[in-house]
C-alpha cells in the first residue's frame, strides 16, 4: 500500500466545538439547528457543550442538515481526504462541507 497516507491531527478541537463551529459557519441558531433536525435545542446545547455524547445517528442528522460529512463532526480536528468521499468540496467557509 504505497498510496497509503495516515490521517493527521490538525488542531484540538473537541466533538461540542465542531458541531458549534460549522453550525455558525452556517449562519444557524441552536434554534434554526433544532428546527431543521427534529433534535430538541437543549440537546444541541448539551452536546456543544460536552455534556452529552453526540452519537452516530444524531451526527448523521446533524451532518445532513449542516451539509457536512459526519466524520468532520465525530472526529473534530483530523484531515479527512476528500478523494475519499467524492460528494465532498473544499467550501470557503469550511473545508470539508457539501456544495449546495
Amino acid at each position: 500500500m504505497s498510496d497509503f497516507k495516515p490521517a493527521k491531527k490538525r488542531i484540538d478541537v473537541s466533538v461540542g466545538e465542531s458541531v458549534r463551529i460549522i453550525r455558525e459557519l452556517q449562519d444557524m441558531s441552536q434554534n434554526n439547528l433544532a428546527d431543521a433536525s427534529g433534535i430538541p435545542q437543549s440537546t444541541i446545547f448539551a452536546i456543544e457543550n460536552d455534556r452529552i455524547n453526540l452519537g452516530v445517528e444524531r451526527a448523521k442528522t446533524l451532518a445532513r442538515v449542516l451539509k457536512c460529512h459526519p466524520a468532520v463532526l465525530v472526529f473534530p480536528g483530523w484531515e479527512v481526504i476528500s478523494e475519499d468521499v467524492p460528494w465532498i468540496k473544499p467550501n470557503s467557509n469550511h473545508r470539508y462541507c457539501r456544495d449546495s
